[in-house]
């Protein structure tokens, strides 16, 4: 639980406690408005390392999300950037650029979807996945194998200024 979870659960506890004493929770008690039911993650989204863009679009019902800009578009060789690290020699040569990383998610919550999987190309593995807008104007994703608990969080950001998509 981060120390924010735990603040907040803490502080619902209190207003628990006080809630027979006290005919409405005060206001520095009240817990923030629920994110808005219009909250997407389509759209521009620049990873945690700021290495790449991906872009995040409908595909069919479910959302899907491909690699469309990279910081670096090119090896040390001065080629074109490709998926060197999956463990399927036939798929090496796939460009980084335009490789499907996330889909398969449905909408969970006003604010949250799941049942997806993210391939990670700088390990060449690929996890289950959930993504949830916090309302910060982030996109938490997390890859995950079994279960959410056995897993790894990365924080997404909106890019300041447009990407332009690699070719």
């Amino acid at each position: 639980m981060s120390a924010k979870n735990f603040i907040q659960f803490a502080a619902m506890g209190t207003m628990l406690c006080l809630a027979p004493i006290l005919p409405t929770a005060p206001a520095w008690a009240q817990t923030a408005p629920a994110a808005p039911a219009a909250a997407s993650p389509t759209g521009w989204w620049v990873d945690g390392s700021g290495k790449a863009g991906i872009l995040i679009a409908p595909c069919g019902a479910d959302l899907c999300g491909k690699i469309e800009w990279l910081r670096n578009p090119l090896n040390p060789q001065g080629q074109k950037k490709t998926d060197v690290h999956n463990p399927n020699p036939a798929l090496q040569g796939r460009l980084l650029c335009g490789l499907p990383i996330l889909g398969n998610f449905t909408q969970t919550g006003p604010a949250s979807w799941g049942g997806g999987w993210i391939y990670d190309p700088e390990g060449g593995k690929t996890y289950k996945s959930q993504m949830k807008l916090p309302g910060d104007g982030t996109l938490a994703v997390r890859g995950y194998i079994g279960i959410p608990l056995l897993g790894r969080s990365e924080t997404w950001t909106r890019p300041a200024t447009p990407l332009t998509p690699c070719a």
